[in-house]
């Protein structure tokens, strides 16, 4: 049984999704920690589940290192087996990545390395594309540009907006990762056969 903290900025629909999905006994994972680097909604999500959780504000530490600093020190509290950020707004510090390297996952709403950062959606439709997807990624020091671990393609419908096509492209974001994770649990991922040198 994996032990996974997961990390997020915003409302968190993608945690609730996941705390729904490890609440089923045959699943091979549990979350035993919700952090946020604000005050975010999606805390509520893990409040609901008796999940216990955490903030480390960006905003109450003069620099990322300092912030860094705490949120490893709280992470290490927890021990996870993974960590999985789940809307994390911003990048993680080099000293959280090479610690918990390579079990780090990140979701992505674009089929990497197509349209990566915080506007996935937007560019894929700005850029005219027919197609798009959803990225589970391990995560390294960069943009989404760690090794993708399961991927898939989503269409983009004529009519589609930032808004719909990100709420199909959310179920199978979740979907994507709760099987990494069990994939992950079960051996038949290895991420550290994904790693890069």
């Amino acid at each position: 049984m994996l032990s996974l903290v997961v990390l997020i900025s915003g409302g968190g629909s993608n945690l609730r999704a996941l705390l729904e999905t490890a609440s089923h006994g045959d699943f091979p994972a549990r979350v035993v920690a919700v952090g946020a680097d604000r005050e975010a909604a999606g805390l509520a999500h893990a409040e609901e589940f008796g999940i216990p959780s955490f903030t480390v504000p960006v905003a109450s530490h003069p620099d990322r290192d300092e912030w860094g600093a705490e949120l490893l020190a709280t992470l290490n509290a927890w021990q996870p087996d993974l960590l999985v950020l789940s809307g994390l707004m911003r990048l993680l510090p080099p000293a959280v990545v090479r610690a918990y390297s390579p079990r780090i996952l990140n979701t992505h709403p674009a089929y990497l390395p197509e349209f990566p950062g915080a506007h996935g959606v937007r560019d894929a439709l700005a850029a005219g594309a027919q197609q798009t997807g959803a990225s589970v990624i391990l995560v390294d020091e960069g943009v989404d540009t760690g090794p993708v671990l399961a991927q898939e393609r989503v269409p983009i419908l004529p009519r589609d907006t930032e808004a719909t096509l990100h709420e199909r492209i959310k179920p199978v974001e979740r979907r994507l990762l709760a099987g990494v994770i069990a994939g992950i649990a079960t051996g038949t991922i290895r991420p550290e056969e994904h790693q890069r040198a």
